[in-house]
C-alpha cells in the first residue's frame, strides 16, 4: 500500500495530484528548484526537497536528484505528473531500481510510444525524411520526437525555412525535455486534434473513457479542451476507441495515457500516444465522474478496474488561463498575480494563490477552469460566463481571448478545426475597452480625498488622470462638488476605494476597482496609471525593437550585421523565456543601424536590442 508520494514535477499538476493523495490519506513529497523555493506546490507538501546544482529551467530533469530525493524523504512511491521526465522511460527505471513504486506505464511501453517516431512506426506509419522534402510535401510540420506541450515544433511552408525551422525545434526540445531529436511530418490545415483517454490495469482491462476535442490551439499548444468531442459520428467514434485500445494493448500499456488523432474529413489520423496524465484530463474526470489520479494510484498498488467504465454523464469544457498578451505574439508574461478568484461552480486549478509571482523559467499557464453540465451548450456559457466574471488581477493574460472564443458562432455550432486562431485571431483580439473604465478607476482613486484637495481658484476646472488601456491613453475628468464626485455625461451614484457605480442614459452599472501600485483592475478592464506630464526622454527612436519579456538572447540571424538591409518580418532575434523561442522581427524593410545584443544575453522587458531604420 502506497503512503507517500512524492511529485517529480510542479505547479499546478504537483498541487492537484497532492490535493488527490490529502483525501486518500497519502503523505505528500514536493521537490524544488531554488526558483520554486517559495512556490505554492512547495508550500502545502507535507516535505519538500530542494534539487541543488541545476538551473531552474533544467532542475526538474535531474532524474538522478529526484529518486534521490525520494529515498531522503521517505516517499515509497513516485508520480511524474505531465511534462518534464514524465515520458522518459530511463527515469521510470530509476524509480523502479530505487525500490520506489512508479505511478506510470511499464518503462517498456513509454519507450514504445514516448517517441513519436517509434510510435509512428509500432502504428505501422513513418515519418518524413527532412533531407528529401521536396515543394509537393508542403506544408511540413517539424516536431519533437519527445514531450508536448506544443514546444519543439515549426510549420513550414517554405522550403528555405526548413533548416531554420530544424534547427529551432532542436534547441527548444532539448531545453523542454533534455532530447533533441526532431522529425518531419505532413501537416493538415484544417483538422480537428482529438484524443481518447485511455486507463489499464496490470489485469488485462483497458477502458477507453471516451472522446475529447482540443481543436483550439496556439503554437500547438491546446487552449480550450472539451470532453466528449462534439460532432463525431457514432462510427467515428468508435473507431477512434478501438484504435486507442489497440494501442495500449500493442505495448502492454498500464495506467492513464491519451492516443491523439487528426480528425479531417470524416478520417482519423494517428498523431501520438501520450504515456502519462494530460493537462485536460478534469473534462473526462467531470464526464465519468472519476479521479483519474486516484485511479492511477489504485492501478500501480495492483488493484483492478472493474469489466466496464463508468457511464458518461454531461458534458464538461475546460480553458488554460495563461500570463500572456495573444495580441501581441503570445508574448509570455511575469509579474505578480495580485488576486485569482473564479465563481463557485466551476472547477479551478492552479499552482498559483493571491500574491504569487509569475517567473521566466516555466511554462506561463496560471491555471486550468473547468465546467460541466448537462449539455454542451450549457457547459459554453458557464464557462464563458466564469471567466467574464473571475477576479483576474496581475500580468495580462488570455482571459478575453478565451471568453470571446468560447462565444464564437464557429465554437458554439462545433465547427473549429486547429486553424481556429489562425483565421480569427485579429478579430478575436480587437481591443474593446469599456468606455467608462478609466473614469471609475480615477473616481475610486479620489474617494476619500477632501473637496477641498481638488480646489482650483477657478470653481470649474476639474482634475485630470491620464491611464494607459488596450494600448492606449485615456485622459479623463472629474470634479469634487459640495455633493461628492460628479464627471460629465455621468451620474456618480457611488464612490469608493472599491466600487464605483455610475448611471448613464438611464443604465447603472458598476465597477469594481482594485489597485496594486500603478496597476488598476477595473471589472475586467486592467490599467495603468499614467504621470500627469510623460517624460520626453522616455521616448524611443522610430524602429526600435525591444524585449517583450524577460529572457536569454539565444540567437541573432546568420549574417546579421549594423548596415545590413533587413524585410519586413524577417526574424532578426531569438529569445528564449518560459521554456519557448520568441522570434523578434523587423517592423518594417530597412537598414538595420543598431544592434545592441548577442547570445546568451539576458535581458528584461523593455531593453532595446536593435534599430532598423526605413527610407
Amino acid at each position: 500500500m502506497i503512503t507517500s508520494v512524492l511529485v517529480a514535477n510542479r505547479g499546478e499538476i504537483a498541487c492537484r495530484i497532492f490535493r488527490t493523495c490529502r483525501e486518500g490519506g497519502i503523505r505528500t513529497v514536493a521537490v524544488h528548484s531554488d526558483a520554486d523555493a517559495d512556490a505554492l506546490h512547495t508550500r502545502v507538501a507535507d516535505a519538500a526537497v530542494r534539487l541543488p546544482g541545476a538551473a531552474p529551467a533544467e532542475t526538474y530533469l535531474r532524474a538522478d536528484l529526484i529518486v534521490k530525493a525520494a529515498l531522503a524523504s521517505g516517499a515509497d512511491a513516485v508520480h511524474p505528473g505531465y511534462g518534464f521526465l514524465s515520458e522518459n522511460a530511463g527515469f521510470a527505471r530509476a524509480v523502479v531500481d530505487a525500490g520506489l513504486v512508479w505511478i506510470g506505464p511499464p518503462p517498456e511501453a513509454i519507450e514504445a510510444m514516448a517517441s513519436k517516431t517509434r510510435a509512428k512506426r509500432l502504428m505501422g506509419l513513418a515519418p518524413l525524411d527532412a533531407a528529401e522534402v521536396t515543394e509537393a510535401d508542403l506544408p511540413v510540420l517539424v516536431k519533437a520526437a519527445a514531450g508536448g506541450g506544443g514546444r519543439g515544433m515549426r510549420i513550414v511552408r517554405r522550403l528555405d525555412e526548413l533548416r531554420a525551422a530544424l534547427e529551432g525545434a532542436r534547441a527548444e526540445a532539448a531545453s523542454a525535455f533534455g532530447d533533441g531529436e526532431v522529425f518531419v511530418e505532413p501537416y493538415l490545415e484544417h483538422g480537428r486534434h482529438v484524443e481518447v483517454q485511455i486507463l489499464a490495469d496490470t489485469h488485462g482491462t483497458v477502458w477507453p473513457l471516451g472522446t475529447r476535442d482540443c481543436s483550439l490551439q496556439r503554437r500547438h499548444q491546446k487552449v480550450v479542451e472539451e470532453a466528449p468531442a462534439p460532432g463525431l459520428t457514432e462510427r467515428l467514434a468508435e473507431e477512434l476507441r478501438t484504435l486507442s485500445v489497440r494501442a495500449a494493448r500493442a505495448v502492454s500499456y498500464v495506467g492513464a495515457g491519451t492516443v491523439e488523432f487528426l480528425v479531417a474529413d470524416g478520417r482519423a489520423h494517428f498523431l501520438e500516444m501520450n504515456t502519462r496524465l494530460q493537462v485536460e484530463h478534469p473534462v473526462t474526470e467531470a464526464v465519468f465522474g472519476l479521479d483519474l489520479v486516484a485511479e492511477q494510484i489504485r492501478i500501480a498498488e495492483g488493484s483492478a478496474l472493474d469489466n466496464d467504465p463508468p457511464p458518461a454523464r454531461g458534458h464538461a469544457i475546460e480553458a488554460r488561463l495563461y500570463a500572456e498578451d495573444p495580441a501581441h505574439g503570445w508574448a509570455p508574461q511575469t509579474g505578480t498575480l495580485h488576486r485569482l478568484a473564479v465563481p463557485a461552480g466551476v472547477r479551478l486549478d492552479t499552482g498559483y494563490t493571491d500574491g504569487d509571482t509569475i517567473g521566466v523559467h516555466y511554462d506561463p499557464m496560471i491555471a486550468k477552469v473547468v465546467a460541466h453540465a448537462p449539455t454542451r451548450a450549457e457547459a459554453v456559457r458557464r464557462l464563458a460566463g466564469a471567466l467574464e466574471s473571475a477576479a483576474l488581477h496581475g500580468p495580462v493574460t488570455n482571459r478575453d481571448l478565451l471568453v470571446r472564443s468560447l462565444r464564437h458562432e464557429e465554437f458554439t455550432a462545433a465547427r473549429m478545426d486547429t486553424g481556429f486562431y489562425d483565421r480569427h485571431l485579429d478579430r478575436l483580439t480587437e481591443p474593446a475597452p469599456d468606455p467608462y473604465a478609466p473614469l471609475a478607476a480615477a473616481l475610486a482613486d479620489a474617494h476619500g480625498r477632501s473637496r477641498f484637495g481638488g480646489w482650483r481658484n477657478v470653481p470649474s476646472q476639474p482634475q485630470v488622470k491620464r491611464y494607459e488601456m488596450a494600448g492606449e491613453e485615456h485622459e479623463v475628468r472629474y470634479r469634487h462638488t459640495r455633493e461628492g464626485l460628479a464627471a460629465d455625461g455621468v451620474r456618480v451614484v457611488h464612490a469608493d476605494a472599491g466600487l464605483v457605480v455610475l448611471e448613464a442614459d438611464g443604465v447603472r452599472r458598476k465597477f469594481e476597482v482594485s489597485r496594486y501600485g500603478d496597476q488598476v483592475h477595473v471589472n475586467t478592464a486592467r490599467l495603468t496609471a499614467l504621470p500627469r506630464f510623460p517624460d520626453p526622454t522616455s521616448q524611443l527612436a522610430p524602429g526600435s525593437l525591444v524585449a517583450p519579456m524577460p529572457g536569454t538572447v539565444v540567437r541573432i540571424a546568420d549574417g546579421l550585421t549594423v548596415g545590413a538591409t533587413v524585410r519586413a518580418g524577417q526574424g532578426l532575434i531569438w529569445l528564449e523565456a518560459m521554456k519557448m523561442q520568441h522570434q523578434i522581427s523587423a517592423p518594417a524593410t530597412g537598414v538595420l543601424t543598431a544592434l545592441h545584443t548577442e547570445p546568451g544575453r539576458q535581458v528584461e522587458p523593455g531593453t532595446l536590442l536593435a534599430v532598423v531604420q526605413t527610407p
